[in-house]
């Protein structure tokens, strides 16, 4: 007989984590298969910082950004220290007036204070003052309640909240099959099969193998390959950043942010090569020069000669929104575009949500197609 649980979630990342957390939080005890090993470097979830960016005009992302920053709060400190470093953020660059913040950076700072986020205009030469290692030429929004999450410090709290309530992450499980019925859904892994009333399927790069029978948006699973760089006075303030380059000029809007111990990371958003995510190459040279010029010309308190490259992956789908639905007993949360680890615990409750109340919904522009 196979196993049973009320609820399984298929991938130990930050979103499946999350997922489960909430859940235990209801009363829950889910059960949490990973297919990797804790700590693994295949997925999106691993390294010790993300950006937390708060910039953005779209009320669905508002909306998630306000029950995520709830969620972080609820979390709490982990090991003597909150798990949200809130250094600020400063967003700027003439493609934000394009649309690259989904309605320039007066309209984001607008949609920020109806919410009651602190934001604020800057000139150009003031910004520049107040963060000298940075290079800027338009009006920079800042943003103080913004900076970084601690990465592993979060899937961390997360498996020992899940665990302290009952549940149970299962590392090296990977799930091979998933097959649902009018009465609940069978998952099969190499050491036999769990029957449960709900799955949550939260499986990044691999989500497209194990929902065959779902129609999904195409989710393009690429290989990015930003880079850790000194800067040149230690002592310098560095926030987190957006810089909505002019179209054109270089591959990609940039992003980055301060990794006490490692630098500060710089990459282009969305650049990398389609990947395999079973064979994947682990490339960090891809755009290693074209990176090195733009910090040279934009970051002169960094030292263009000292990167220090990552590989990372993106799972995206066509229009960067993410995937928050239910379809029969199957919860689904995918392709979070490279921008969705600040919003987890948010995720996580739509999640729960969804799993929970087979009548829930997830903002219109989560949803999957009818």
């Amino acid at each position: 007989m196979p196993e049973q649980s009320r609820f399984v979630v298929v991938g130990g990342g930050v979103m499946g984590l999350a997922a489960a957390w909430e859940l235990a939080r209801r009363g829950a005890r889910p059960i949490v298969l990973e297919r990797f090993a804790r700590g693994h470097t295949r997925g999106a979830s691993h390294g010790a910082t993300r950006n937390f960016n708060n910039a953005y005009a779209e009320e669905h992302y508002l909306d998630l950004l306000i029950r995520a920053r709830a969620g972080w709060e609820a979390l709490g400190e982990v090991e003597g220290e909150p798990l949200l470093r809130l250094h600020g953020l400063v967003s700027h660059g003439a493609g934000a007036a394009l649309g690259g913040t989904g309605g320039g950076l007066v309209e984001v700072e607008r949609r920020l204070h109806e919410r009651g986020i602190p934001a604020t205009l800057l000139d150009p030469v003031d910004a520049a003052r107040r963060w000298p290692g940075m290079r800027f030429e338009d009006t920079v929004l800042y943003s103080p309640d913004a900076g970084v999450a601690r990465a592993d410090a979060t899937l961390r709290e997360l498996e020992r909240r899940i665990v302290a309530a009952g549940g149970e992450v299962r590392w090296e499980t990977p799930a091979v099959d998933i097959d649902q019925d009018a009465d609940g859904v069978t998952v099969r892994t190499a050491l036999g099969a769990i029957r449960a009333d709900v799955v949550v399927v939260a499986a990044g790069a691999w989500t497209k193998t194990l929902l065959t029978g779902i129609r999904l948006p195409r989710l393009l699973v690429t290989e990015e390959s930003p880079a850790h760089f000194a800067p040149r006075d230690p002592r310098s303030p560095w926030p987190s950043f957006n810089h909505f380059v002019t179209p054109g000029a270089w591959p990609a809007p940039v992003y980055g942010m301060p990794t006490p111990g490692e630098g500060i990371k710089v990459g282009f958003h969305h650049v990398g090569d389609e990947v395999d995510p079973d064979a994947r190459a682990f490339r960090t040279d891809a755009h290693a020069d074209l990176l090195a010029a733009y910090v040279r010309e934009w970051m002169p308190g960094l030292d263009a000669g000292t990167a220090v490259p990552i590989s990372c992956t993106y799972t995206s789908t066509p229009d960067d929104a993410f995937v928050l639905d239910r379809r029969g007993r199957i919860v689904v949360g995918a392709g979070f575009s490279g921008q969705g680890f600040k919003f987890a615990p948010g995720v996580g409750a739509v999640l729960a949500d969804l799993a929970l109340d087979p009548a829930a919904l997830a903002a219109s522009a989560f949803r999957l197609p009818d």
